[in-house]
């Protein structure tokens, strides 16, 4: 078993790393239908930005992106300001980061 735990660390390693960064916030609200939408539009607008979404009752959040600086994600603000004209604010996160 303990073997197993090694070679699980050793494998997962790279898909876990993570920095301080940037997320853009595509929504916050307690309608949890309008939230599931702008998720699906994510997915199918914007297929290379990553969705993350928050529970914190009563409010679901939607942020996306895993952004190293803010000029990156002020990039894909405007972008994203096409298809939801209000509310989108590039916030700190702690974010997901590949290595090369």
């Amino acid at each position: 078993m303990k073997k197993q735990i090694a070679i699980n660390e050793e494998t997962t390693r790279d898909s876990r790393r993570t920095a301080n960064g940037f997320r853009i916030l595509v929504i916050n609200s307690n309608d949890r239908n309008k939230v599931f939408a702008a998720k699906a539009k994510i997915y199918q607008n914007y297929p290379e930005l990553k969705p993350y979404l928050l529970y914190q009752p009563p409010f679901y959040k939607l942020k996306v992106g895993n952004f190293r600086t803010r000029e990156e994600a002020e990039e894909y603000q405007r972008a994203l300001s096409k298809d939801f004209p209000t509310g989108l604010y590039i916030i700190r996160d702690i974010i997901e980061v590949k290595n090369s």
